[in-house]
């Protein structure tokens, strides 16, 4: 082997080593395998597998921002102390809210099990007349309004009564209660049946809520109510029985859709009132109580809604009671975007018993809104962000 060959042999070698180690430099090791949310279809839109479970989440709410002004007895505006002479002022009633919601559902050997959850947080003035004393805007107490597990047709926990939710409530207005329908608040163990053909029905116990509503023994408040609904429309019926004062209300609700336009609704109530107007009672009721809060025995509401486009809608409420007590109320409600609405509300009360209104049982209870006049007058502007 001569000396030009033994060179170019070792410069081979050279150049091999330092090509092993310069692809030895260069090699990156393999990433970890990463989990991700895994999107669960099976209850709706929104919804996500909670990694390492079964349980599918999903979490919503809305920001909310109201301003409402004019009379206080149409529930729209409010009042205030001069700060200069301390004198009655009326002023806006302006409120902000951020409403957290959660729903779970996870489906089990006895059917599915769900929650739902909201929670409200409320900064604003309070509405109504508060005379010559001060009204400041503050962060309102945390309102829990739904707590509920439900398994199968079994749901306990807290949320609306089966009196105003299984019937739906009073129409689309934001002021639906110028003649009251019922309390909403109360703790309960309820049963849902639904047929599969149009036809459900609920049993509802109830803890019910206020110094009034609470039940005072062992003995629940009792709702039953069923329902029938088809293309056309729905019927349903409820009745509940006030386990404090030993009374009973019911209500009946038509719906109609008339076309895809256009839906209305009527409902009637009615209620006994023998102990509710009984002055001799330690809590006397004053004539309303958790369930039957509208004045006398009977209340009629109607109204309806009508969709101009896919972006704006009209809505309006009628309600009447046996006290002669008439609220209207209408609206209209236009998405300015998917997900932002705003609506724009004009309300009117006849307090049909005004001239009664004083501090002898039962006029405490006649002045439902705490109107300071036999006609009110108000507007409500609402901005609301849903996600």
């Amino acid at each position: 082997m001569n000396i030009k060959s033994l060179l170019l042999g070792s410069a081979a070698a050279l150049i091999a080593v330092s090509g092993a180690r310069a692809a030895d430099a260069v090699v990156v090791a393999e990433p970890e395998p990463a989990e991700y949310v895994k999107i669960c279809d099976v209850y709706g839109s929104g919804y996500f597998y909670i990694p390492g479970t079964e349980t599918c989440l999903r979490i919503g709410g809305y920001v909310r921002y109201d301003i409402g002004f004019g009379d206080v007895g149409s529930y729209d505006g409010a009042t205030n102390e001069d700060h200069k002479d301390g004198s009655r002022n009326h002023t806006y009633y302006k409120n902000a809210r951020f409403s957290l919601r959660t729903w779970s559902g996870q489906e089990t050997e006895l059917g599915t099990l769900k929650t739902y959850t909201e929670t409200r947080f409320d900064f604003g003035n309070d509405q109504g007349d508060f005379g010559t004393a001060p009204n400041p805007a503050h962060n309102q107490a945390v309102n829990l309004k739904h707590a509920w597990i439900q398994l199968g047709g079994l749901r306990i926990g807290k949320t609306d009564t089966a009196f105003e939710s299984f019937i739906d409530y009073a129409g689309n207005v934001l002021n639906d209660t110028l003649v009251p329908y019922g309390d909403h608040n109360t703790n309960v163990i309820q049963y849902y049946f639904d047929a599969g053909n149009g036809f459900s029905a609920v049993v509802s116990l109830e803890e019910g809520s206020g110094v009034k509503g609470t039940i005072d023994s062992y003995v629940p408040h009792v709702v039953g109510g069923v329902k029938y609904t088809q293309g056309w429309g729905a019927i349903t019926g409820v009745v509940a029985y006030d386990s404090n004062y030993e009374e009973v209300a019911g209500k009946v609700r038509l719906d109609v859709n008339v076309s895809e336009a256009v839906s209305l609704f009527v409902m009637g109530g009615y209620g006994t009132d023998d102990n509710l107007s009984d002055p001799t009672w330690a809590i006397p009721g004053r004539g309303r109580g958790i369930y039957k809060q509208w004045g006398g025995n009977w209340a009629v509401w109607g109204g309806g809604t009508y969709k101009f486009n896919e972006k704006t809608s009209f809505n309006a409420q009628v309600s009447y009671d046996e006290w002669k007590n008439l609220g209207i109320a209408a609206n209209i409600v236009y998405d300015i975007v998917p997900g932002f609405t705003i609506t724009t509300e004009v309300d009117y009360l006849h307090a049909g018993r005004f001239d009664e209104f004083g501090a002898g049982s039962p006029a405490p209870a006649l002045d439902w809104t705490g109107a300071d006049k036999k006609n009110s007058v108000g507007g409500f502007v609402r901005f609301q962000r849903s996600f």
